[in-house]
């Protein structure tokens, strides 16, 4: 699958509903209930928030690749759950949501760089998975829906992402309709970067994570961390400050100091895998 390397080994894991391999310096999380088109569950959503704070703590760790079994990335929530957590009072239903939230709050403020693989159907949670990952890559076939709304629920913890991601304007529609769109409807209102036939989607995963290992990993974090700190916000004094003080601080850094260094020489920096290589 992604990342074909001369060494493959399986990450040691308790988990049960998903499947993490690290593939050289790139760790793939899938989801695995596909007969259940990998819904979430109560198990699924603990499992899956463990396992991305373990490797977002790996220094090994360079990439995090999130994709799903069988003939679905992820149908969102699990029905026969949902049905279960109805019959449960105010407290329980609020633990249960803050649960899934905390899951996708960490997915998206991870360190390291996160690609969505995205096949067949994302709905719902699903969907929001991918707006939670940096990048999204999805096969041309793929579909994707908010459906909470035909459940008569609302898409609320995934909201802020998806939001993000798509804008207002556009989740007016899609959260209220409820309606299925297309890959090619999800790269226009920008929930997903790039769309490529099935076929090639772990080529053209392979081509980012090629890109990805050859920025440094400091930087990959701060950069995220940038972005969290400007955006939405006016470009004023302070915003402009604020950057001033940031690049000041990564450029004295030792991974700084050592990628110009390495520039400058022309050669790889410390980072890059040493069968990449570089233009200059």
């Amino acid at each position: 699958m992604i990342m074909r390397a001369k060494t493959a080994r399986s990450r040691p894991r308790k988990a049960t509903l998903l499947d993490v391999t690290m593939r050289n310096t790139i760790a793939i999380i899938v989801l695995n209930r596909p007969d259940l088109h990998n819904a979430f569950n109560d198990t699924l959503i603990a499992e899956l928030t463990d396992t991305l704070i373990a490797l977002d703590g790996d220094e090994g760790v360079r990439a995090v690749v999130l994709a799903g079994a069988g003939k679905s990335f992820c149908a969102g929530a699990d029905l026969n759950w949902m049905k279960k957590m109805a019959s449960h009072g105010h407290a329980d239903n609020l633990a249960d949501a803050n649960a899934l939230a905390h899951m996708l709050r960490t997915l998206y403020g991870l360190s390291k760089p996160t690609i969505a693989r995205v096949h067949g159907t994302a709905m719902g949670g699903g969907v929001g998975l991918v707006a939670c990952c940096d990048i999204a890559i999805a096969a041309q076939e793929a579909t994707f829906a908010f459906s909470e709304g035909k459940l008569g629920l609302i898409p609320a913890t995934i909201a802020p992402y998806v939001i993000e991601a798509i804008g207002a304007r556009q989740a007016r529609r899609y959260f209220i309709t409820a309606e299925r769109f297309t890959a090619a409807e999800a790269f226009r209102i920008g929930l997903v970067h790039d769309i490529v036939p099935a076929i090639e989607l772990d080529a053209r995963i392979n081509e980012l994570l090629g890109a990805l290992l050859l920025a440094g990993p400091r930087a990959q974090l701060e950069c995220k961390a940038l972005i969290r700190g400007v955006a939405h916000r006016p470009i004023d004094a302070k915003v402009i400050a604020g950057t001033a003080e940031h690049i000041a601080a990564v450029r004295a850094s030792q991974e700084g100091r050592d990628g110009v260094a390495a520039f400058l020489g022309k050669r790889a920096a410390p980072w890059v895998p040493s069968e990449s290589t570089e233009d200059s």
